[in-house]
């Protein structure tokens, strides 16, 4: 018998632990999330599914979210802009939020996603659909952990990497990290306030930095304990419908702004 006959076994049992192992990660990741978010009062979450799970490992980008709504997008709009992000971006149709209305805007969030799984899908749901401008926000999950634990000089590569695309692509760059967050909900230990606040201001310097445009949920949003003002969150982690209308016009500032500066 060949090395390679008698090693096959012990390759494909190390193949199989390290799925199992995956998939129990990756179901643990995504059972928090669900779960903090149902702790949250959010409606939508419910517990993930085996197959829900072994459909996560699959499309770890989550490249088939929007991949139907997509393919039947007129090819070029003009003014078109792209949110791409977490569930902060994602709920802005929720919550009682309208999401600007009547402006050809898109809304490209995923929840619970990392800025790693964004970077995946950025040319699907952003190059590919050829915005003039797209507003990158997140960071709230990887500080979570809800994909593995991540530093934060990671997740500013993510962001910059990201930039740096839809700079190369031509598409003007918003970028607005997140709003402030209480403790997340199910997740004891996770203290995002320090962190968003870190994160917040290493943006705000890259983009005075690299021609791009710095959105500024945070200070708009934070209270004198460093979490979410009252009244704008029902949660502490997401917007409700006042949250949003206090970002509504500072997204529409930012994106001018970055329109007519045409950074890109």
């Amino acid at each position: 018998m060949s090395v390679a006959e008698r090693t096959r076994p012990h390759l494909r049992s190390c193949f199989g632990a390290s799925v199992l192992l995956i998939a129990l990660t990756t179901g643990a990741s995504a059972g928090i999330a669900q779960s903090a978010s149902t702790e949250a009062g959010h409606p939508s979450e419910k517990p993930l599914s085996q197959s829900q799970v072994l459909h996560d490992i699959r499309d770890f980008g989550g490249l088939s979210h929007y991949a139907a709504e997509n393919a039947v997008l007129p090819k070029v709009v003009p003014g078109r802009v792209v949110f791409l992000g977490d569930s902060i971006t994602e709920f802005w149709t929720q919550n009682g939020g309208k999401f600007f209305s009547g402006k050809p805007y898109l809304n490209r969030g995923i929840a619970p996603q990392t800025t790693t799984q964004m970077l995946i899908r950025f040319r699907q749901d952003v190059i590919d659909l050829k915005p003039t401008t797209v507003v990158i926000q997140g960071g709230l999950a990887d500080i979570a952990g809800f994909t593995g634990p991540s530093s934060l000089e990671e997740i500013e590569d993510n962001f910059r990497s990201m930039a740096e695309l839809a700079r190369f692509n031509q598409i003007a760059v918003v970028l607005a990290v997140s709003p402030p967050a209480a403790d997340y909900p199910g997740r004891k230990g996770v203290e995002p306030t320090v962190q968003l606040a870190q994160l917040n201001k290493w943006a705000s310097r890259y983009c005075a930095m690299s021609h791009c445009t710095y959105l500024d949920y945070y200070a708009a949003m934070v209270g004198p304990d460093g979490q979410m003002k009252a009244g704008i969150s029902k949660d502490g982690v997401h917007p409700n419908a006042a949250g949003y209308a206090i970002m509504e016009p500072l997204a529409e500032r930012a994106i001018a702004d970055a329109t007519r500066s045409d950074r890109h």
